[in-house]
């Protein structure tokens, strides 16, 4: 059967699921259908022809580069084809974005044939997705005097690719929905669980809150035709939880306007809103599609006549509606006052949402097209000889007099690029960034590769010292849906550049250790910075950016970023940690006595969490670091003594060292490259000339946490509190309880597992095993415990030391590499189950707990449906604890009071953290910027 008749197959088969054809990335595929195109009397010819113009892939896919190359044959009348003209070819090249189509545009203009060159050159002004080998081919054709490339680079110059397009409207009505009362996570928009669809944008669209949900808001398109609908998070903020490309991706397909009508299912400008604004996260996701993510602010807390805020009998702020956003409610956005009305009537302003460089990501379409541009712009500028003219708004730079630098303020500054200014960076400015370490996790991965592919980039940036593409999150079975995308995936960032956790051509063994471990070892610098595609890259050896699949593209490709540098909230901590107490329940204490000092306001939100930590290694800080994400921070710094950070560096070395054992290094010696950069920066440390990164004792923090271990007696627990009257205070972090809280609350299934976890807690399950064994002559489980180590680094150890015997001798399953599980489990019996290494229930997206469960774990999720469902009958509950908490609770069948579970740990050392006992900051020095213009 012909490639063409499969996909005409394919395409009825999908029609059953109410789909439209899939687009088309294959060369040979289109070729195929091209020789339809060009026989005059094939039966499938108008069926080609429409599927070659509307449904084929842009950018670097091998479709279209046939594309552009048949394209060109038209256009030079080497082939002719009555429904495509040259001008009308030229215009489908203009909406290929770059990469081969660029290639023809550049091989057409330069030709010798004004006829031909002249308007190629004009449809070639328009593009911003052009890179090096590009820039080159237009620099070497100016050098040798052809006026139209002169006539180009003087466009490119004035930037007249973003000058013409149209400027946003002043007036945007829209028409209201709330998608949920309280938080809003991005499992509600793109649910793990179908993480397997997110590079089928048709399909994957599917999965969007619920079916009803998407016929109530075509209902709304089709009730108010002028208006777009503006999903909101009332009583809560948008898109906490993760960036979440293929959730916003959801809401434009649904919500948003197509990008052109020759790229199907690709849509731009959503509009979402929440009473509490967008996460932090999630604004930068929405900034890539050229969104606008707007804060309602339209509940408020009831005040006394102090300016006090009045609680209610729980203790919590109540809250009065400022003005109503109901389902249906039209309101229009005036983009020039930055004000939102109802009518006549100004509800709110809104002009946080209308910064200058985030009306630019609007009017451009993408905030990566405006990086792309500002390149671009720069290049011809240089070329050319000319200052490049001020076009886009000016980079924000505040510095202030007298004023020390926090430790991310500090990093920013020492890698940022094409800053003005001579003095120091404060929190405000917008700053380009050099990006030291990218990661690409395996569920978002293939949209990475997406966006890779729509910008045309073919290589990794070679300014970026280390990129690594997981296969965590579908590590727990290895199923159709998992070995149909992963190879895949594996082979196209192997050959973008990537370290992979697999070989695509099976050399190494399969790694599934968890990206974040893994991104934690090669970040091998305390002023690196790293994008990852996931909520919880957050690394306690430099400061770390969870991002969208586009930001993490845009990493890999350019080795930039752009963003404003955040505030900072300082955490230190006082007192002494009783004996049987976990850093787990200072994690979860930090929290607790942060919302308690500051009137139950969360001054994470939206900040960089500096937390003064010291004595821990990287590996046990990550825990603290990983936990920020749920506490909708912007990122956390691990603030580290100098020995400590030694310890954490030579262990990295060896960390990577395995990876090269295994045969993962690639031909640029990335991995090498790594552990060179250790062994300077612990010279560095070792001399004296660069200690570890500390804050200057003047610097200025938007708030101080200070934690009184002295106050946490007994073991803390997260609970989403899934059966509060109100719905808006259910599945968030903000309720922690005390263990004795939970009394005899039965648990259904226990979990240790994710990155919240490191050697110490496999080793602590060991100990508590052989504790119990002493005691009760040995160890059964009332309920099922999964344990699933992060690493197979770790598992190594652990066989060699003897503390895998112990762990092996009381489970009932074991992972076996040479035959993975085919089938995601469904039901658990009451034994101990040793499975693979990756992030297992917590991802949601394979493994998951029977709907109704009462789980206890160690994960970061509390998201509704993430690790259980609800049943008919209850609510699934996910709540978090420490280790010792959790394998006590599977071996009771219950939560443990907390006699039983003091006697558990008798003798275990459950962490080595202990407040840092000296200031951890210095005298102020003179500060500039490193990469001045």
């Amino acid at each position: 059967m012909s490639l063409y008749l499969e996909y005409l197959q394919e395409i009825e088969n999908r029609k059953s699921q109410g789909l439209h054809p899939k687009p088309i990335d294959g060369g040979d595929l289109l070729a195929e259908i091209i020789a339809q195109i060009k026989d005059a009397g094939h039966e499938h010819r108008e069926g080609s022809l429409s599927f070659f113009i509307y449904n084929t892939l842009p950018g670097t896919t091998s479709a279209a580069a046939v594309k552009a190359e048949f394209l060109k044959e038209i256009i030079l009348g080497e082939s002719s084809v009555k429904e495509i003209t040259p001008e009308f070819a030229l215009e489908l090249l203009s909406h290929m974005k770059g990469g081969p189509s660029v290639e023809v545009l550049i091989d057409l203009a330069l030709s010798d044939d004004l006829a031909v060159a002249a308007p190629a050159a004009e449809v070639l002004k328009t593009q911003v997705f052009l890179y090096e080998a590009d820039m080159e081919r237009l620099e070497s054709a100016y050098k040798a005097g052809n006026p139209l490339t002169k006539d180009i680079l003087e466009s490119y110059a004035k930037a007249e690719f973003f000058t013409k397009l149209p400027d946003i409207s002043e007036k945007i009505e829209v028409v209201t929905y709330i998608a949920a009362e309280g938080d809003i996570s991005t499992d509600l928009l793109s649910p793990g669980n179908q993480a397997h669809s997110r590079s089928d944008r048709e399909l994957h669209g599917q999965c969007m809150i619920t079916p009803e949900a998407q016929q109530e808001i075509k209902e709304l398109q089709v009730k108010h035709p002028s208006a777009k609908v503006m999903l909101i998070a009332e009583k809560g903020t948008m898109g906490v939880g993760s960036s979440r490309m293929s959730g916003v991706n959801n809401v434009a397909l649904w919500a948003g306007q197509q990008a052109s009508p020759y790229i199907p299912f690709v849509n731009y400008a959503p509009v979402v809103a929440g009473t509490n604004g967008i996460s932090p996260i999630f604004m930068t996701t929405v900034g890539v599609t050229g969104g606008i993510g707007l804060d309602l602010k339209n509940w408020v807390k009831k005040v006394d006549a102090n300016g006090k805020p009045v609680l209610d009998e729980n203790g919590d702020t109540i809250l009065e509606q400022a003005y109503s956003v109901e389902t249906g409610t039209v309101l229009t956005i005036n983009t020039k006052e930055k004000k939102l009305y109802n009518g006549d009537k100004e509800l709110v302003d809104i002009s946080s949402a209308f910064t200058p460089q985030q009306v630019e990501f609007m009017k451009a379409g993408s905030s990566y097209a405006v990086v792309f541009g500002k390149k671009l712009q720069t290049f011809a500028a240089e070329t050319l000889g000319i200052p490049t003219p001020t076009v886009y708004a000016p980079a924000q730079e505040i510095s202030n007099d007298d004023q020390g630098l926090t430790a991310v303020e500090k990093i920013f500054n020492k890698n940022a690029v094409g800053v003005k200014s001579r003095k120091a960076l404060h929190a405000g400015s917008d700053v380009r960034v050099k990006v030291n370490i990218v990661g690409s996790q395996d569920t978002t991965g293939l949209m990475t590769a997406q966006e890779l592919e729509s910008m045309a980039a073919t290589v990794i940036s070679p300014s970026v010292d280390g990129a690594y593409q997981s296969g965590c999150h579908t590590a727990s079975v290895w199923d159709s849906k998992a070995q149909a995308n992963i190879p895949k995936l594996m082979s196209f960032m192997n050959k973008f550049g990537l370290i992979t956790a697999r070989d695509p051509k099976g050399v190494y063994p399969p790694m599934t250790d968890v990206i974040h471990k893994v991104l934690n070892d090669i970040t091998v610098d305390d002023s690196a910075i790293i994008i990852g595609g996931d909520s919880h890259t957050r690394m306690s050896k430099g400061v770390a950016f969870g991002a969208d699949s586009g930001t993490v593209a845009l990493a890999l490709a350019t080795g930039e970023a752009t963003m404003p540098i955040p505030e900072t909230v300082k955490v230190t901590f006082k007192g002494e940690m009783k004996s049987y107490m976990d850093f787990r329940d200072v994690v979860h204490a930090t929290q607790a006595q942060m919302l308690k000092q500051f009137g139950g306001e969360n001054v994470f939100q939206g900040r960089v969490i500096e937390v003064h930590i010291g004595t821990l290694m990287a590996d046990q800080a990550f825990t603290f670091t990983d936990w920020t994400a749920e506490m909708k921070a912007k990122a956390s710094i691990c603030i580290s003594q100098d020995e400590t950070l030694i310890k954490s560096l030579e262990l990295a070395k060896k960390r990577i060292q395995i990876m090269i054992d295994k045969g993962m290094e690639n031909e640029a010696k990335t991995l090498h490259g790594l552990i060179a950069l250790a062994d300077k920066r612990i010279a560095g440390i070792t001399s004296g000339d660069q200690p570890a990164l500390v804050p200057d004792n003047n610097a200025n923090y938007y708030a101080d946490v200070v934690v009184d271990l002295d106050e946490i007696n007994e073991p803390m627990i997260a609970d989403p509190d899934v059966n509060n009257d109100d719905v808006s205070k259910r599945y968030t972090h903000d309720v922690i309880r005390q263990v004795s809280f939970y009394k005899d609350k039965p648990v259904d299934l226990a979990f240790v597992g994710s990155c919240m976890v490191h050697k110490g807690d496999m080793q602590i399950i060991a100990q508590m095993l052989r504790n119990l064994e002493e005691q009760n002559g040995g160890v059964s489980f009332k309920a099922p415990l999964v344990v699933a180590p992060p690493t197979y680094n770790i598992v190594d150890e652990l066989k060699v030391e003897g503390d895998w015997d112990i762990l092996k001798k009381y489970a009932g399953f074991e992972f076996d590499d040479a035959k993975p599980k085919g089938e995601a489990r469904t039901k658990y019996e009451n034994i101990m189950y040793l499975e693979r290494p990756g992030c297992n229930l917590c991802m949601g997206n394979q493994e998951k707990a029977e709907p109704g469960d009462t789980v206890i774990a160690t994960s970061t999720r509390l998201f509704q449906g993430r690790v259980v469902a609800d049943s008919k009958e209850k609510k699934g509950e996910s709540l978090l604890g420490s280790t010792p908490i959790v394998v006590l609770s599977a071996i009771l069948g219950r939560f443990p009071t907390l006699e039983e579970y003091k006697a558990s740990v008798v003798g275990i050392k459950l962490t080595d953290f202990a407040p840092p006992l000296d200031a951890m900051t210095m005298a102020p020095v003179e500060f500039i910027p490193v990469n001045n213009v």
